[in-house]
């Protein structure tokens, strides 16, 4: 479907991301498209969830964020749950999830249009806690100095009544990961960690990690777990700092849910969603983190080479011992492949 309204997120800190972004706004005036500016940071003024974003931008088809990673997961949130396709400009410093450059945007804007953009499905995350989260006054403020204002408390989805013991349902969505972590300095997160219904371990942490396969490669690739594919389904689940002999990330499957129940003797925990604060627990509450029914559409201009980008964003190096035996960068064989590999996603060479 031809594009018919194009939504943007901009970093506005940026001379770079604001420039892009005066292209695009360009690029749809010469061709009627409507274009609107989303998630726009004004003093004074609270932000908002992403589906109350999506109704006041008119229900774009198609986001582009100008920034960071961490500019267009505030662009993945509103298009996910809005059934809009994501695409990500990269004027950050690591820009793992985002997809070209700033000379680029035009060409992005030609594909789309078109209906020729190459659309990847990712999971991401919702959850159930034992009651709506709320931030105690003023930690807000604290908590997000210098990087503009709070995303509010996450609403309620709307549901018929709930069965008792399932908690209520939060309209939110995580990207990247859900994180609990302690508040003070001198008190620890003591949690009980329960995975399809059966304790797996009672940690006292700095944090908790539950990460997609697309976050697998943030917070919890520095907090030591492990990276998954981003095509993959599944839930990462990798405690920091745990004051125990087990301290080993666990892979759940999609279909699990992962439960923390805060502990009678932990200090107070904060929620955070894709790295923002969204709400407080006092010991006793809980939350379920599992796979939402809807999927993020990413927008691409060709198929992700993922263990590409991984070597080249995290600059990964050789073994000074292997280095010298200058491995191929790409290994394919140029005949098709036998029968038994024909089911597989195979990797295509790249244009000499």
């Amino acid at each position: 479907m031809p594009l018919n309204r194009l939504g943007l997120v901009v970093h506005q800190g940026r001379p770079a991301a604001v420039a892009a972004a005066r292209t695009a706004r360009q690029w749809c005036a010469a061709r009627g498209i409507a274009c609107t500016d989303i998630d726009v940071w004004r003093d004074g003024e609270p932000r908002h969830g992403g589906q109350e974003e999506a109704e006041a931008a008119g229900h774009p088809g198609a986001i582009i964020t100008f920034g960071g990673d961490g500019t267009f997961l505030r662009g993945a949130r509103i298009a996910a749950k809005d059934g809009a396709s994501v695409l990500g400009v990269n004027v950050g410093r690591v820009g793992f999830l985002t997809e070209i450059t700033t000379d680029q945007v035009e060409d992005a804007l030609d594909v789309l249009h078109r209906d020729q953009a190459v659309i990847e499905e990712r999971m991401v995350l919702t959850l159930r806690a034992s009651r709506p989260l709320q931030t105690p006054v003023g930690l807000d403020t604290a908590l997000c100095y210098g990087r503009g204002p709070a995303l509010p408390a996450p609403t309620l989805r709307p549901a018929g009544p709930q069965p008792v013991g399932w908690g209520v349902a939060l309209d939110v969505t995580a990207v990247n990961d859900v994180v609990l972590e302690k508040l003070a300095r001198d008190r620890q997160a003591s949690v009980a960690v329960y995975l399809a219904g059966q304790l797996l371990a009672s940690y006292s942490a700095d944090a908790v990690i539950m990460a997609t396969p697309t976050g697998s490669t943030a917070y919890n690739f520095a907090a030591g777990g492990p990276v998954l594919d981003p095509s993959a389904d599944a839930i990462v689940f990798t405690p920091v700092a745990p004051h125990m002999a087990f301290g080993r990330t666990v892979i759940a499957a999609a279909d699990e849910a992962v439960a923390v129940r805060v502990l009678p003797h932990s200090g107070r925990v904060a929620v955070s969603i894709d790295g923002q604060t969204r709400g407080v627990l006092d010991p006793g509450d809980w939350v379920a983190v599992y796979r939402a029914p809807y999927r993020l559409r990413l927008a691409r201009l060709a198929p992700l080479e993922f263990y590409h980008r991984l070597r080249e964003r995290f600059q990964l190096a050789d073994a000074p011992a292997a280095a010298i035996d200058q491995t191929p960068l790409f290994h394919r064989p140029d005949s098709p492949p036998p029968d038994d590999l024909a089911h597989l996603r195979l990797p295509t060479p790249p244009v000499a």
